[in-house]
């Protein structure tokens, strides 16, 4: 084949730091927004962004010359930027991520289920969210280091 061609859909979740609600629900909308932006310039198309006051869930397409750790390192440091720049001193972000692959028959239950994070976290914690990724995608993990 001439031509390298991919479609790597990726299923990326990350916290604030210390798992703290410092992500105003006024904010958000346009925090996913400059999310999306930031992925596009990195031909990283974004199929959806959404979160809660303490975290974020992006479900995109990888481009086919960059690395998942590349992506989140720009989107977590640049949106930390803009999140500080719009009213959020000492915004961080936790340092950590869980990035999960998803098929394209998955996508219309992944961005469902971003799109509903408000309602799953009325009963669920982040951390138990986490959790049922690592066990759903067969992720081992350390408790005492994975929340730092």
């Amino acid at each position: 084949m001439a031509q390298s061609l991919a479609k790597i859909l990726v299923h990326l979740i990350f916290s604030t730091k210390n798992r703290e609600a410092t992500i105003p629900a006024e904010t958000r909308p346009q925090l996913h927004a400059y999310l999306v932006g930031i992925l596009a310039n990195r031909t990283c198309p974004a199929l959806q962004v959404g979160g809660t006051a303490d975290h974020v869930h992006v479900l995109f397409s990888l481009g086919r010359t960059t690395t998942v750790a590349d992506i989140v390192e720009e989107a977590k440091k640049s949106s930390s930027k803009w999140m500080k720049r719009h009213g959020v001193p000492g915004f961080a972000w936790q340092a950590g991520y869980g990035a999960f692959s998803i098929g394209q028959s998955q996508v219309s239950t992944v961005v469902r289920y971003i799109q509903q994070q408000e309602r799953h976290h009325r009963s669920l914690t982040f951390q138990d969210e986490l959790r049922q990724f690592f066990d759903l995608y067969g992720v081992s993990y350390d408790e005492r280091y994975v929340w730092d």
